[in-house]
């Protein structure tokens, strides 16, 4: 029997994994079953691309829905302003008994890898030996994480980003498209690597590095 999920979210992050866990059931690779999303910008019952908005985002609905055996994946993040948002992962008391893991079957995962609840591994990413993903890390797409390396809790590395090995990301940190992370760097708590950076150097919390070379652009909001 597979297991009820529910998705925090909505179009974007939250539709693409949807379909992400419905095409790894075609292919017999899944034991996950999206039921519908929590959103706030829409009523109960209306449809997100096929999918019921079934309750509002709160606590109680966790507590509820959690004691009613389903599970959850959160797929809300930003590049700006993410404290916030982990403000609210926090505080719906998301944790290891009420999250969902997802890996689909195209990624390569090596043996060793740790791989913490909530976390997301989309189509085609790699994660390379002795990495360790933490709790409701997304990794995106074609994303690649070398060996050695540990995502901090709600990371999310975007699709085609290279992230290499001996690295350290703290919480909530954004690793953009198709950017690349160079081998013993160190990325602080809610900080972003911009879009198509080339990351060489360490960066502190809160700060968002875009460019090649990558330089230090402003403090998150």
């Amino acid at each position: 029997m597979k297991q009820k999920t529910i998705i925090l979210g909505g179009v974007g992050n939250g539709t693409v994994i949807t379909q992400a866990i419905l095409d790894a059931n075609r292919r017999g690779g899944c034991d996950l079953e999206v039921v519908g999303y929590l959103s706030d910008r829409l009523e109960i019952g209306e449809m997100i691309e096929g999918y019921p908005v079934v309750a509002k985002t709160s606590p109680e609905t966790i507590k509820r829905l959690s004691s009613e055996g389903y599970k959850f994946i959160y797929t809300v993040y930003r590049i700006d302003g993410q404290a916030e948002r982990l403000r609210l992962f926090d505080d719906l008391g998301l944790d290891e008994s009420n999250l969902a893991t997802f890996v689909h079957p195209t990624a390569y995962v090596a043996p060793d890898v740790v791989i913490e609840p909530g976390v997301v591994i989309m189509p085609y990413a790699m994660i390379s030996a002795a990495a360790h993903l933490c709790m409701g890390t997304i990794v995106m797409t074609g994303a690649t994480i070398g060996h050695n390396t540990t995502i901090g809790k709600n990371g999310h590395i975007a699709s085609q980003a290279v992230v290499g090995a001996y690295i350290t990301t703290g919480r909530g940190v954004h690793i953009g498209l198709n950017s690349c992370v160079r081998e013993h760097i160190k990325i602080g708590d809610n900080a972003a690597v911009g879009m198509g950076a080339v990351q060489t150097k360490d960066v502190g919390d809160g700060e968002i590095w875009a460019g090649n070379p990558s330089k230090f652009l402003r403090k998150a909001l």
